[in-house]
């Protein structure tokens, strides 16, 4: 019973990371169909800002959960009025353009931080479910992930913002007809999924080794959910990450961790190949 509960508790926690690794691009990918290729160095960003911030005396829950997505966030505008709005519609152009910022980013990370392995320590303690010891912390990683995407799912349902943006993507002509331009919609809709990765790294800094190559350990997984979950944004990461997730951490259990990465991404290429648009691309199409 004890390893049933720890198993279900483990999958929820890694059914939570997903989310926090993919939402931010799926705002991004989703709306703005920009694949950009540096989501997981936005990631990396968000980690080496709570770090520095902490160890520079700010309150750690401050500096992952204020300070990490207002610096990426404005690091995310800053590369979308500088990059991005000119290469909208090329995809290619957009991927070549993010995988530069991408090397640049790790660069200059490795440059100011060095390769060393940094990281802050996770707050709360452990807890024991039977004869088995856990981190408490997981729970806070549950509780975020499942307030990022209701809040997601909250402001593009039911804000003025929210609809704004959706129409925007939609029918940018109609919409700059109408008085709102586009180009300040997609500035405001990049930050907003830069901001969420940022978060995303603040969150996942104290349980995982912050370096500058940490973000290549993400990306893959994240452009999975997202593919894997279909257009809509909040309901596919959700269904994408429970499966994905869920899969992989019973192969993690009953085999490796190594294994479990691997099944998770068969699982992957069959579910694409049974529906290449996606879990919301058949189902669920109205849903956010």
């Amino acid at each position: 019973m004890a390893l049933t509960a720890l198993l279900a508790f483990n999958v929820a926690n890694s059914v939570a990371v997903l989310v926090l690794l993919s939402l931010g691009l799926g705002v991004i990918y989703g709306m703005m169909r920009v694949i950009n290729l540096a989501h997981g160095e936005f990631l990396m960003l968000g980690a080496y800002t709570t770090v520095v911030s902490a160890n520079a005396g700010l309150n750690l829950w401050v500096a992952m959960l204020v300070a990490a997505p207002l610096a990426v966030g404005l690091f995310g505008l800053l590369v979308e009025r500088l990059f991005i709005r000119f290469l909208y519609g090329r995809i290619i152009d957009t991927m070549l353009a993010t995988w530069g910022l991408s090397l640049a980013v790790i660069g200059l990370i490795t440059t100011i931080f060095g390769n060393t392995v940094r990281g802050v320590s996770a707050p709360f303690g452990g807890f024991a479910i039977g004869g088995y010891q856990t981190s408490l912390y997981s729970w806070f990683v549950i509780a975020v992930a499942a307030a990022m995407a209701a809040g997601v799912w909250l402001v593009l349902r039911f804000t003025k913002f929210g609809l704004i943006v959706r129409a925007t993507m939609q029918n940018p002509d109609m919409a700059a007809a109408l008085g709102v331009p586009p180009q300040r919609i997609y500035m405001m809709t990049f930050a907003l999924g830069s901001a969420l990765a940022g978060l995303a790294g603040g969150v996942l800094a104290p349980v995982s080794g912050v370096s500058p190559v940490m973000g290549g350990a993400f990306i893959a997984r994240a452009f999975i959910t997202v593919l894997g979950g279909g257009p809509a944004i909040v309901t596919g990461t959700g269904l994408a990450s429970t499966l994905f997730g869920s899969i992989s951490e019973v192969a993690t259990f009953l085999t490796t961790p190594v294994f479990g990465q691997v099944a998770l991404l068969l699982a992957a290429l069959i579910m694409i190949r049974i529906l290449p648009q996606g879990i919301t691309g058949r189902l669920l199409r109205r849903s956010l």
